[in-house]
C-alpha cells in the first residue's frame, strides 16, 4: 500500500490557499477540483439562459431519458425527493416541463420535457458544450477521448447514491 501524499508543494501558489494541485496530487481530490471547475463554467452558461445548472441537468435527464417517474428521476440524479419537486415545481411554473400520471398507475408522476424546455435546455448544452471545449482546449483529440473513457469506466454501471448536482 502506498503512503499518502500531501496535496500541496512546499510552496504554494499564491491566491491558492496552499492547495495546488500537482502530478502527486490523490486522484478523488483532482477529480473534485475538476468538477469544480467545470461546474462553475458550466453553471454560468445555464445562468446566461435563466436556468440554475440544477436545472439544467434536470432539462437533460427528462430529454435523454423520456418516460422516467418522479421517483426514477430522483434516483438516478442523486436527487431525494424534496429537492427533485422543488426543481421541477419551478421548471412546471416555467413551462420547461410537465408532468402527466402513469398511464397504469395514477399516484406516480412521468415529469417531460416541453418544446420551450427543449429548446432552452438545447441552447444552454451548446453553450455548456463550448465552456467545455474551452477547458479541454489544449488536449488533442485522442486524449479528451482517453479521458472519457477512463471517466466512464470509473463510473461503471452500479447505481451511483451521491448527488450529481
Amino acid at each position: 500500500m502506498r503512503s499518502p501524499t500531501p496535496l500541496t508543494s512546499d510552496a504554494p501558489a499564491p491566491g491558492t490557499a496552499g492547495l495546488s494541485p500537482s502530478v502527486d496530487s490523490e486522484v478523488t481530490w483532482l477529480l473534485h477540483r475538476a468538477a469544480q471547475r467545470l461546474h462553475a463554467a458550466t453553471g454560468e452558461q445555464a445562468e446566461k439562459y435563466g436556468l440554475t445548472l440544477r436545472e439544467y441537468i434536470v432539462l437533460s435527464a427528462l430529454a435523454k431519458s423520456p418516460g422516467l417517474t418522479q421517483s426514477d428521476l430522483g434516483k438516478s440524479l442523486g436527487l431525494d425527493k424534496t429537492t427533485l419537486m422543488s426543481q421541477l415545481d419551478r421548471l412546471e411554473r416555467r413551462g420547461l416541463i410537465v408532468r402527466h400520471s402513469h398511464p397504469r398507475d395514477r399516484r406516480l408522476r412521468l415529469p417531460a420535457i416541453t418544446e420551450d424546455g427543449e429548446a432552452l435546455r438545447a441552447a444552454v448544452a451548446d453553450a455548456c458544450a463550448t465552456a467545455e471545449d474551452s477547458a479541454l482546449a489544449g488536449f488533442p483529440p485522442d486524449q479528451v477521448r482517453a479521458f472519457r473513457q477512463i471517466l466512464i469506466t470509473i463510473i461503471g454501471d452500479s447505481e451511483d447514491r451521491g448527488s450529481c448536482l
